[in-house]
């Protein structure tokens, strides 16, 4: 039986892999997957390596392909639809596939080539990986079991009772430094707040965002899309923190 740690570097994965180093977390993972979309800010990849850093166990980085941000572009060069739910005026959000393409399948692979399995053999019968999953207990929503058969998901967290905030807490109380959460810097389920975060505190990724954001209305003249909510360009939209109604993470 292998643990495997799906590492987001974010808050709530990143806390349970900082506290399986620490022993509160049982038994010691064999390893983390960090699933590379390609398409991370800085700041994520700067705290995968302090993570990195501090724990005992291999941490794996995995992509599928040239990553997320290359195959909108490239196929926003043929105008076919990406698989962002990006918002459009007149069919509603997109088709969500990011997180299955570029985040659960490379996983996955990886996985098969940890326990050995080569290119389309059958996996086991039984359950050998438990795959640690990084939901707290306000995203109890988000739960679900593995397709795969060989691989059970388990919830550290929720097992603990432990919310976002507790997790910030705990990395606080043991002088860790804190993570941002982790996202695409064109995701459109970014809420107001974090626009104004990256507009102040990181211009690279601002920038990036702008340029997605006019290729998938330029390229699509008759059916625009666009990353923010509103359905307006990031350059005129009103990030006001006040009209965001919920976080959609």
């Amino acid at each position: 039986m292998m643990n495997i740690l799906s590492l987001g570097a974010g808050v709530q994965s990143s806390t349970m892999a900082l506290m399986a180093a620490e022993g509160e977390l049982t038994p010691m993972p064999d390893c983390a997957i960090f699933a590379d979309t390609g398409a991370e800010p800085k700041h994520v990849y700067d705290f995968l390596d302090y993570v990195e850093s501090l724990v005992p166990f291999p941490v794996y980085r995995v992509m599928e392909g040239e990553g997320l941000e290359a195959q909108i572009i490239d196929r926003a060069s043929r105008s076919e639809f990406t698989k962002v739910p990006f918002f459009t005026k007149e069919k509603g959000p997109g088709m969500r596939q990011c997180t299955a393409d570029f985040k659960i399948y490379p996983i996955n692979r990886k996985v098969r080539e940890l326990i050995g399995l080569k290119k389309r053999q059958h996996g086991p019968k039984e359950v050998v990986v438990k795959m640690w999953i990084g939901i707290s207990m306000d995203e109890s929503v988000r739960i679900k079991p593995s397709r795969v058969a060989w691989i059970e998901n388990t919830w550290p967290l929720i097992e603990k009772g432990m919310h976002r905030h507790d997790c910030i807490q705990w990395m606080q109380s043991k002088g860790f430094n804190e993570p941002r959460k982790s996202s695409c810097y064109f995701c459109p389920y970014r809420d107001n707040q974090s626009w104004i975060d990256t507009q102040k505190n990181d211009s690279s990724s601002w920038e990036k965002a702008l340029f997605i954001d006019n290729l998938i209305r330029d390229q699509y003249p008759n059916n625009p899309q666009f990353i923010h909510r509103s359905k307006t360009p990031l350059t005129e939209c009103d990030f006001d923190p006040a009209r965001d109604q919920f976080d959609m993470f």
